[in-house]
Order: structure tokens, then sequence, then C-alpha cells
């Protein structure tokens, strides 16, 4: 399977990335939106493509060109201001999946934020982050695209732990990074979780097993 990794040099993204290069099954295509970003990822193994969620639709799904499955882990992070929230975590998702229809892609993984489908539990402070994240999982479910929305828990910047916990509702907790993506790369492989969405924080259960009782 080739994977475009869309924000493939955030955090999540380059975890994504060397997952999905050592793994046998996959080929991954990184989508990033600076020059000096791409030797890096060259090197690792991916085939870097530049791309920017500012641009077009059409120039996003010139990017995903030969790929069977999209990534969303790109996000405007803490440092900008709500506007890029609105112009990357939004549109820039909404466009994302626009192009994965105009290529003809149909597996989509999103990754978004625990309990953004519950507008009572978003955090006030960064609460134009959830609408974002909200609004755009709905337009993903409501596309005709084979989605899988997960949403994790705060981040952490730790080692992982390779058990997590998933379910429909968990109403807070962290995880680290590099867990996420191995549920990515996981859901990726699993067609149970094909129109799912669950919310993912560290737990007690292996992936495998966590992710079983979501499919």
């Amino acid at each position: 399977m080739n994977v475009l990794v869309v924000g493939a040099h955030g955090q999540i993204g380059q975890l994504l990335v060397k997952k999905l290069v050592e793994h046998p099954d996959f080929s991954v295509k990184a989508m990033v939106r600076k020059e000096e970003q791409k030797e890096e990822l060259s090197k690792q193994g991916a085939e870097p493509v530049l791309a920017s969620l500012h641009g077009s639709v059409e120039h996003i799904a010139a990017a995903a060109e030969g790929c069977d499955a999209i990534v969303f882990t790109a996000g405007s992070g803490g440092q900008t201001g709500f506007d890029q929230t609105l112009l990357i975590d939004l549109d820039g998702a909404v466009k994302t999946i626009e192009a994965a229809e105009k290529a003809g892609i149909k597996r989509f993984i999103m990754v978004s934020a625990l309990q953004a489908h519950n507008r009572e539990n978003w955090n006030e402070q960064i609460k134009p982050y959830y609408v974002a994240k909200h609004y755009a999982d709905r337009y993903l479910e409501e596309s005709g695209l084979n989605y899988t929305i997960i949403r994790p828990g705060g981040l952490l910047n730790e080692q992982a732990t390779g058990k997590i916990t998933a379910a429909e509702n968990i109403h807070g907790g962290m995880i680290p990074r590099e867990d996420v993506a191995s549920v990515i790369v996981a859901a990726l492989e699993n067609n149970k979780l094909i129109k799912r969405s669950f919310d993912l924080i560290s737990g007690v259960e292996t992936i495998e097993d966590a992710l079983k009782n979501i499919g």
C-alpha cells in the first residue's frame, strides 16, 4: 500500500513515516511544504512531495497521485493564531478529503482530537481548535471515503508503551505520539476499522487487542 502522509514533517508525521518505511507492506509519499524538509525525508526512505494545505485541491490531489491511502496528521500547532487553525485544521483537512475524492483514493485516516465529537467536553481555552476538528471530522464522515478517525488525548514526547485504551468516549488522558503513530499503522492494516471513529489514550491493552473492540 502506498500511503500519502500529510503533515509528514510534524511530530506524529515523522514518527509515522519512519514506521511505514520500515514496514514491508507500505511505501510512503511524505507531503511537506518546504523544500528544505525534503532531503531529510528522502534519506529515511520516503518519497518527499512538495505541496501546501494553503494551495489548491488540485495541487494536493497531484501530490497524492499513485497512492492507495491518505493519512492527515497536519496541524497548525500551538504557536499560531486561530486563523491558521481554521485554514489548516479545518479547510486544509477538507481540501485533502476533496483531493482524495478527486484522485480516486478511498482510504483516509484522520488524526483528530479527544472528544472532538462532543461539544460539551471541549477545552474552552482552545475551543476554535475543537470546532475545526469537529467539522473536519463530520465532513469526512459524510464523504464517500473509507475513513477512520483517531481522536488521541494529550500528546506526549515520551517513549511508546504499546498499551492503549480505545473507545467511542474517553473523558481524559494522555498518550505518547509514537503510540499514536503505531495505531495509525494498525488502522491502515485493519479493514474492520473502516467507517469507525474512536478516542485514544494510553492504557493497559495491546494495540491489537484494544482495536478489536472498535472493529
